[in-house]
């Protein structure tokens, strides 16, 4: 007889039974899960990796693009682009030095008044 080949067969058996000794051992702590795995470990996204942020400039262009395709889709006329929020377009014109300076006189006049009247 071969003693090395009985003691490797040996070795080989025992390697599948401590193989199969941890199978079973971990059958019995855990039952296979089915479905979504839990939130908790879905919570934490990849270490080390921020997630982007886009500035409220993009998100206005994005809005208006779609809002324009909403629009083309749906056949109304799509809405006009809004001026830049820099220009202060007010519907009134500008007034006056002399209409500045009589409205200056006119609300003194009425805060005289009503401090009089306290």
């Amino acid at each position: 007889m071969d003693i090395q080949g009985i003691v490797t067969q040996l070795r080989q058996e025992a390697g599948r039974i401590e193989h199969a000794i941890a199978a079973l051992t971990g059958l019995g702590s855990q039952p296979a899960r089915r479905g979504r795995p839990p939130k908790r470990s879905q919570a934490k996204p990849a270490s080390g990796k921020k997630r982007r942020r886009m500035s409220p400039a993009a998100r206005k262009r994005i809005s208006a693009a779609m809002k324009q395709r909403w629009a083309k889709r749906k056949g109304k006329s799509a809405p006009k682009k809004a001026t830049p929020a820099s220009k202060k377009t007010t519907g009134r014109k500008p007034m006056s030095a002399a209409m500045r300076k009589k409205l200056s006189v006119m609300m003194k006049a009425r805060w005289a008044e009503r401090k009089k009247a306290v």
